[in-house]
């Protein structure tokens, strides 16, 4: 979800990142909430920005997209507005820009596991497929990510890249079975049965 804040399993609202971790209500909670060193203020104005961000970048304004993230980290550094920075960066071909931001995003939450998928969708995307293969692992692995099944597409594509083939089916089929409508998965598995037979 929006800079830092997002809903988990048993609906709790929480966030993370260098603006600390506030749980504002929520089952087998007393209105328990802890404040760290950014204000409540802070927090809300960047999740304004990066909401704004987000809208403009699905718009395919990116320069503006780029600013408000911007804004957003300045105001509460958090994961996901350093992953979508790194995710704008990538639309414009500018992978290195998108890598580093996201190794900030890891700085700031290492739980979050968009950051590592990102960075090996992007070493994949330079044609660096071994590379990727490790930020995909850590992905998969992250406590804090609610679509396993990419970072699974991902490594199967790097698998293929590298001519692993066996390896490339069995991580869409897990892709699959996370996501049994993820069409790219579906997609890819079917081309590799092909090439295989």
């Amino acid at each position: 979800m929006c800079s830092g804040l997002y809903r988990n399993r048993r609906g709790l609202l929480g966030g993370a990142g260098k603006c600390g971790i506030i749980i504002l209500s929520g089952a087998g909670f007393s209105n328990a909430e802890t404040v760290t060193a950014m204000s409540i203020e802070a927090r809300e104005q960047a999740l304004q920005y990066f909401q704004r961000a987000y809208k403009l970048q699905m718009k395919g304004e990116l320069d503006e997209a780029i600013a408000l993230y911007r804004k957003s980290i300045e105001a509460c550094p958090t994961g996901e507005a350093y992953t979508f920075l790194g995710w704008t960066f990538s639309f414009q071909g500018r992978y290195e820009e998108a890598i580093r931001e996201c190794n900030r995003a890891i700085e700031v939450d290492p739980d979050f596991g968009n950051p590592y998928n990102d960075i090996g969708a992007y070493l994949i995307e330079m044609g660096r497929p071994g590379e990727a293969i490790p930020w995909l692992e850590k992905a998969v692995r992250s406590s804090r990510y609610e679509s396993y099944f990419f970072p699974y597409f991902n490594m199967g594509r790097a698998y293929e890249r590298l001519g692993q083939l066996d390896k490339a089916s069995e991580c869409q089929k897990d892709a699959l079975a996370l996501n049994p409508r993820y069409a790219a998965a579906a997609m890819a598995l079917a081309q590799l049965r092909e090439r295989v037979n």
